[in-house]
């Protein structure tokens, strides 16, 4: 066979040569031991924690390295591709805060190793494509869909392994004349790889989550451009990883069962292989069995479901994290108030097995990380939150945003803050009772050793209530209410002598709760009372003494 000669014929319009291609892409100026990564979604208009999980790895591998992380849009398959899907990509990953590099941006590419999408790159492909039918690793293949048909049934019969190989490599050794006549009357054709591999061979291969793999070595010719001269992702990815000098490849662990292939066209093309990192899949509990994140039946698996629910991105984060990194929980606890960049991120410390997904620890760690938060940052974030999502809400949050903020700042900060808020959903629920227009009020909470002097405790301390109390002396007033109606004014004195009382000091409290807040679970009485006006807190009380 005559490959060169098959190779002009395949690509008489490829000039370039693959050391002109390389030119452009030289080896980059790096420190030592800084890492080169790339997130390479598909637009096909759905975003999933998937790649959310994988772009943190991306992302903590190449920045805490000193590194280059950068964003490639891997765009060959145009059956999947949807209207606005690059767009999608790049607004989530912008929401999410990850910061890339280099790669595709809503004004074209930044940085120099681009094209940044797949399919613009397309007359590179083609080079090294021509490169590897001039050195007999690629040939055309005018198999028809219903040959590849025949071909799986026969193979399915035989009880065989499925694939184009060996004896069913049916143009691996087509004659050049053959391949003339087909071309010349326009037949359509693939270029597919000709695997120098056997399964008989075993492939060595160290990955940085899973190990010392051993696998069974690649013998299928697989597609490298299809009919219309685009390329498959096995081909286009290691060109591409090649030239643009990525280190490391973050992809799930679906990718290890064509791993091999991707080995073998790393070396047959003379290439240094990346180092790849192999995920563990996002599992949850369904029943008392796992199962994997499903796009159809779990909502939790688009990354639009965590904003619609008002979860924080830091919470989203956070917790990805936790899945991440075994050690990581650990390290939070020891630095409470440490950005997430601080953490020392590891691939050593990743889950081998599935990963367990659980919303109830996200809601879990959310509080946490709002608890953290700036009573500013909250009241930003539920603002923009409820502007797009609860729009009668919103009007309320923001008419008084200055008692809004000191309404959020109560019990924040300090060693013990508080933790009601996992979603940004929830404050509405957290603090509608500042607004007569939410407020509906629940007097059942009121404490059963109160409930016969509830009436007279509410219509005194209408009476004695001064908004220019300091603290101290307002809740001296409730303690002598509470000595007035026969309960401790010192919970310590209820406990020593409870026969002598009704009541402790706090069932006067909850009454006035209840009351004020129409619940019992609320921010600091004090507090919350000093943001709302005189009027409104008289007008409180003496509606639960007309209900009561």
């Amino acid at each position: 066979m005559d490959y060169n000669r098959l190779a002009e014929l395949l690509f008489p319009d490829v000039t370039e040569t693959p050391e002109e291609v390389e030119a452009r892409y030289p080896e980059r100026d790096l420190p030592e031991g800084a890492k080169v990564t790339r997130m390479g979604p598909s637009p096909t208009g759905f975003m999933h924690l998937g790649n959310l999980y994988g772009a943190l790895v991306d992302e903590r591998l190449a920045h805490q390295s000193g590194g280059v992380f950068f964003l490639r849009i891997e765009d060959t398959d145009k059956k999947r591709e949807v209207e606005g899907g690059v767009q999608l990509i790049l607004e989530t990953f912008r929401n999410f805060g990850l910061p890339f590099d280099e790669g595709v941006t809503e004004n074209g590419d930044k940085g120099k190793y681009g094209p940044y999408r797949q399919s613009q790159r397309a007359a590179i492909y083609h080079v090294f494509a021509k490169q590897l039918v001039q050195r007999g690793y690629a040939y055309p293949c005018f198999c028809t869909e219903e040959e590849l048909a025949e071909m799986h049934a026969q193979q399915e019969a035989n009880k065989e392994n499925f694939g184009y190989y060996g004896k069913y490599a049916k143009y691996r050794d087509c004659e050049l004349e053959e391949i003339e006549r087909r071309i010349a009357a326009g037949e359509s054709y693939v270029v597919r790889f000709r695997s120098p591999g056997s399964i008989e061979n075993k492939v060595r291969h160290t990955d940085l989550v899973k190990g010392k793999l051993e696998l069974t070595e690649n013998d299928q010719d697989i597609v490298l451009l299809k009919s219309d001269g685009i390329p498959t992702y096995h081909f286009a990815h290691v060109v591409d990883d090649h030239l643009m000098h990525t280190t490391h490849v973050v992809r799930g662990e679906e990718w290890l069962a064509t791993l091999p292939v991707h080995l073998q066209l790393f070396d047959v093309l003379g290439w240094k292989r990346p180092k790849y990192v192999h995920t563990a899949q996002l599992m949850k509990m369904d029943g008392g069995s796992k199962r994997k994140l499903s796009k159809r039946k779990d909502p939790e698996l688009a990354l639009s479901y965590y904003y619609q629910q008002g979860i924080p991105v830091p919470s989203v984060m956070e917790y990805l994290m936790t899945l991440l990194n075994s050690n990581f929980e650990e390290w939070r606890r020891a630095n409470q108030t440490a950005p997430l960049d601080d953490f020392p991120f590891s691939t050593k410390k990743m889950s081998v097995s599935g990963s367990l997904f659980d919303m109830d620890k996200l809601h879990d760690v959310s509080k946490n990380v709002i608890s953290r938060m700036s009573a500013e940052d909250v009241y930003d974030s539920v603002a923009k939150w409820s502007a797009d999502n609860d729009p009668e809400f919103h009007e309320l949050f923001v008419r008084d945003p200055e008692m809004t903020k000191q309404f959020l700042s109560i019990g924040r900060g300090g060693k013990k803050p508080r933790k009601d808020l996992a979603l940004w959903s929830e404050t509405k629920a957290y603090m509608d009772f500042m607004f007569d227009e939410l407020f509906q009020p629940d007097y059942s909470g009121m404490p059963e050793r109160a409930k016969a002097d509830a009436k007279a405790i509410l219509t005194e301390y209408q009476d004695v209530y001064d908004a220019q109390d300091e603290m101290t002396v307002w809740f001296d007033k409730v303690k002598a209410l509470a000595e007035r109606h026969g309960f401790a004014p010192e919970t310590k004195l209820y406990k020593k002598n409870p026969e002598q009382y009704k009541g402790p000091v706090g069932d006067i409290s909850m009454v006035l709760r209840v009351a004020i807040c129409g619940r019992t679970n609320a921010p600091d009485l004090y507090s919350v009372m000093q943001l709302m006006p005189t009027e409104k807190i008289k007008a409180r009380l003496a509606a639960a003494c007309e209900a009561l």
